[in-house]
């Protein structure tokens, strides 16, 4: 049976029935004038946490990205407004500016604002620009973390990103960079490729013929074991293993996608062999069931 919840109101404030505590299921009370930047996880809504799944219930404001996908937005409760403020590399959006706006604007409005972002917010999501914005507004804020698409890509084909017998470390990197950006050069990778490291790399882009090249001449064996896995989780995952000296052979996979490079795959890559190497998730299920 659950317990009546107190709650002290300003006056004049009223609670929703969506923003009631509720003490017997630890339930607590979204702040209002608050921004929760959240992270929507890769896509699959039940690898959503469970905080994420209340603040959106409760929320009045959600402005997601572009890649949540529409059955995540649906856990959003029926007072909330939602307002897609997408931006995909190399196609128009909502400005970071205009973004920033937005989540000030409703805050200081007295409403619950969540501002969704696909996989973790502080992976390559644009968190610290939100942040200083934020801050420079007096605004207060709430991280809330999500699984981020590098590990659910990993996760998602049984691989491991490290292995204490050949990877020691992980290294997370990009290959795109803000428009301006002093860093968008081409990449040092004689400092970040390793033998006992497994790359991570968003936003990997198209012409894997020259990061073969790159990654080559840091040193790398070309049997080194890679991986491109497109909208890791999804009902449309679709991936592909090859070794790194082969890399210019992987297909142009819908984004988002992740590439993974490193020994720490091997195991994953042995598992792998003919066709079903390119075998999607529900496919797999379908031979799983059957045995």
């Amino acid at each position: 049976m659950l317990r009546r919840s107190r709650a002290i109101l300003r006056r004049g404030q009223r609670l929703t029935r969506w923003q009631i505590e509720v003490q017997g299921e630890g339930m607590t009370l979204p702040h209002a004038e608050k921004v929760y930047l959240v992270g929507a996880g890769p896509g699959d809504p039940e690898l959503l946490t469970v905080k994420a799944q209340k603040l959106l219930a409760r929320a009045d404001v959600v402005l997601h990205d572009d890649l949540v996908p529409a059955a995540i937005l649906a856990l959003a409760g029926p007072q909330a407004e939602i307002v897609n403020v997408g931006k995909r590399c190399g196609a128009k959006g909502t400005t970071q500016d205009r973004i920033n706006t937005r989540m000030i604007e409703s805050a200081r409005r007295g409403r619950v604002v969540v501002r969704l972002k696909s996989g973790d917010p502080g992976i390559f999501g644009r968190l610290a620009e939100e942040l200083d914005a934020l801050e420079n507004a007096n605004v207060p804020f709430e991280v809330v973390p999500g699984i981020t698409a590098g590990i659910a890509a990993a996760a998602a084909l049984g691989a491991s990103l490290t292995d204490r017998r050949t990877s020691a470390r992980v290294v997370v990197v990009t290959n795109h960079y803000a428009q301006g950006s002093q860093q968008a050069e081409r990449r040092d990778w004689q400092s970040l490729a390793r033998e006992d490291a497994t790359l991570v790399i968003y936003m990997p882009g198209q012409d894997f013929t020259t990061l073969r090249l790159e990654l080559l001449a840091a040193g790398l064996s070309p049997k080194i074991p890679a991986l491109i896995v497109s909208r890791a989780t999804t009902r449309e995952q679709r991936h592909q293993f090859v070794t790194l000296g082969k890399l210019d052979e992987l297909p142009l996979l819908e984004a988002p996608a992740i590439l993974l490079i490193g020994r720490s795959l091997d195991g994953a890559l042995r598992r792998s062999s003919g066709d079903r190497n390119s075998v999607d998730f529900d496919e797999a299920a379908v031979i799983l069931s059957s045995l």
